[in-house]
């Protein structure tokens, strides 16, 4: 018996360090951490990135448009029986072997200014990728600010409920000891049970809160390891900021100045502009300009003085020819293509301006409503503060009473659940209220950080 009992401890010793050394690898993340880590492996910003990418490869295209191209040719045949000599431009009954180069070069001149367009095009393309870029990744901050506090609070309620239901089971304790000595009835032990049983059900709750939590900030994060994400312990102060010192039109302006959302409506109306020149540019005749430089070789072309073949060097030299010259190209009849093209440029020029209208109108909106959230987030914590304070002053006038026997457990489980209802609705205004305040940050260019 001593033996099994001596290996039933070993067993329960190794459990418990496996526990341990599993929970000591357990990485507990800061919000720095969590918004760090989703910027650098976040795949959707890793998809924008690409797109910005792409926009590199486009500008790099335009410029090329605007340079001269260079291009070069080599060719060698061998002919046996009647052949045309393509040196001496003579028939001839033999083997002949010939050989031929070309080296060119062309120029766009004057395009109605459309490669010009598609540079400064593929400029604000770069511009809009970036933009674009910016604004993910401030929508996933503040994503990840909004899940890192629910856990956040979560935790900290749970803690509360804890603590709660510690001090309900001294009372618990106390009370079945008056029951026993016939101080109180049995009823009020039953009160209290069951008021044990209510916080214990809620703990349960709560904790499924914080996993449920730390599983919806890992999927922003796009950790997989569930298991093994936490988040460091403690909670966190409200920030001391004064954002709501300004106007909601100062902050207004100043989100106008760099919201990425903003900048790219605003450089979506530049593209369709330059999109609408690019089409208009198509009307217009196209001047370009050309050199080519060849020369030949035969083994069939003999010095008629000497009647030796002429060397392949020198054949190259006295063989070779240079042509030039320029081309217009004048659109006159396309079947209204070139006048749809600009046509649909315009109605998407005017798509653009709209969007960035609309874009504008809703920026303000945000604006004005996160400012109001501040304001209605901080009246209600202060108000929460106070309720916290009077249900706390009221449960221990109730429990006091409860110890002497001048109220029973029934009433005085209610004024426990009422201050329970009281700490939680003071936890979660106050985090509610640190979210908002962060957002109405967000407008004002404030990074998003703990």
């Amino acid at each position: 018996m001593m033996r099994y009992n001596m290996k039933k401890f070993q067993l329960l010793f190794v459990l418990v360090c496996a526990l341990t050394s599993v929970q000591a690898q357990v990485k507990k993340w800061s919000l720095q951490e969590c918004i760090a880590y989703a910027e650098k492996n976040n795949l959707s910003i890793a998809q924008f990135e690409l797109d910005y990418e792409q926009s590199l490869i486009e500008k790099s295209d335009a410029i090329g448009r605007l340079l001269p191209n260079l291009s070069g040719s080599m060719s060698a045949s061998g002919n046996t029986g009647l052949a045309l000599d393509p040196t001496t431009n003579t028939l001839v009954s033999s083997t002949i072997f010939s050989g031929s180069g070309n080296l060119g070069s062309s120029l766009t001149v004057f395009d109605g200014l459309r490669n010009v367009y598609r540079l400064q095009r593929a400029e604000m393309s770069r511009l809009a990728a970036t933009y674009n870029l910016d604004n993910l990744k401030d929508n996933i901050r503040l994503n990840i600010v909004n899940a890192y506090l629910q856990v956040v609070s979560a935790k900290e309620t749970l803690k509360t409920i804890e603590a709660q239901k510690t001090v309900t089971q001294k009372d618990l304790e106390r009370a079945t000891v008056l029951q026993s000595s016939g101080v109180i009835p049995q009823g009020d032990v039953v009160e209290l049970e069951a008021t044990l049983a209510g916080q214990q059900q809620q703990l349960v709750e709560t904790q499924n809160r914080v996993i449920m939590g730390r599983i919806t900030l890992a999927q922003l994060l796009q950790i997989r390891d569930y298991v093994n994400f936490d988040l460091v312990d403690g909670d966190i102060p409200i920030p001391v900021s004064d954002i709501a010192n300004n106007d909601p039109k100062v902050i207004f302006e100043k989100a106008m100045s760099f919201r990425g959302d903003i900048k790219l409506a605003e450089t979506n109306v530049d593209i369709a502009k330059k999109d609408l020149q690019i089409a208009k540019g198509s009307k217009y005749p196209t001047v370009g300009m050309f050199v080519n430089y060849n020369t030949r070789y035969s083994d069939q072309n003999y010095d008629r003085l000497t009647g030796q073949l002429i060397g392949f060097q020198e054949q190259l030299w006295t063989n070779d020819g240079i042509s030039y010259g320029a081309q217009m190209n004048i659109p006159i009849f396309n079947g209204n293509s070139l006048n749809n093209a600009i046509k649909r440029s315009k109605i998407q020029l005017e798509r653009s301006q709209l969007q960035y209208a609309q874009q504008t109108l809703d920026l303000e909106a945000n604006v004005n409503q996160a400012y109001a959230d501040v304001e209605g987030t901080f009246n209600a914590y202060q108000a929460s503060l106070k309720t916290l304070e009077a249900r706390t002053l009221s449960l221990r006038y109730a429990r006091e009473r409860f110890e002497v026997g001048m109220m029973n457990a029934f009433e005085y489980s209610q004024a426990q659940s009422r201050l329970d209802a009281a700490q939680a609705s003071m936890i979660q205004s106050k985090y509610n209220y640190i979210f908002r305040l962060k957002v109405l940050e967000y407008f004002f260019g404030v990074r998003l950080e703990a």
